[in-house]
């Protein structure tokens, strides 16, 4: 049982952060656009994207998960177990999160550049 409580956060941490590394960048219709202008105005918005700190995201989502999984694993007797569950589950959701929020800005930055964001 032991070795199935810890198998399913590690199943979920690897499928939040496959979905981070997955995501998809700004898809633009490049009708009529210059696409040497674009890389530039691109990989601008890319470093403004950059200043999300996933680091600390990440780090206060482990801090909270921690704290609400030793909660609820304290009702089953198992506040360690659930402690370390719930950092982990914590600090993913955490990184997701900053990573969605890097997307955003990056769309965002693209079309306030004037590009037709598709997506």
């Amino acid at each position: 049982m032991h070795q199935l409580v810890r198998l399913v956060p590690m199943q979920a941490v690897t499928m939040i952060l496959a979905a981070c590394a997955a995501h998809p960048g700004p898809v633009i219709d490049t009708r009529g656009v210059d696409m040497a202008a674009y890389r530039r105005d691109l990989a601008e918005c890319q470093q403004y994207a950059a200043q999300v700190n996933m680091a600390a995201g990440a780090a206060k989502g482990a801090v909270a998960g921690g704290a609400y999984g030793a909660a609820v694993g304290s009702i089953h007797g198992r506040a360690t177990e659930g402690a370390g569950t719930g950092a982990i589950s914590g600090a993913a959701w955490s990184a997701l999160d900053a990573d969605r929020e890097k997307q955003r800005i990056v769309k965002r930055c693209v079309a306030g550049r004037g590009y037709p964001v598709l997506n």
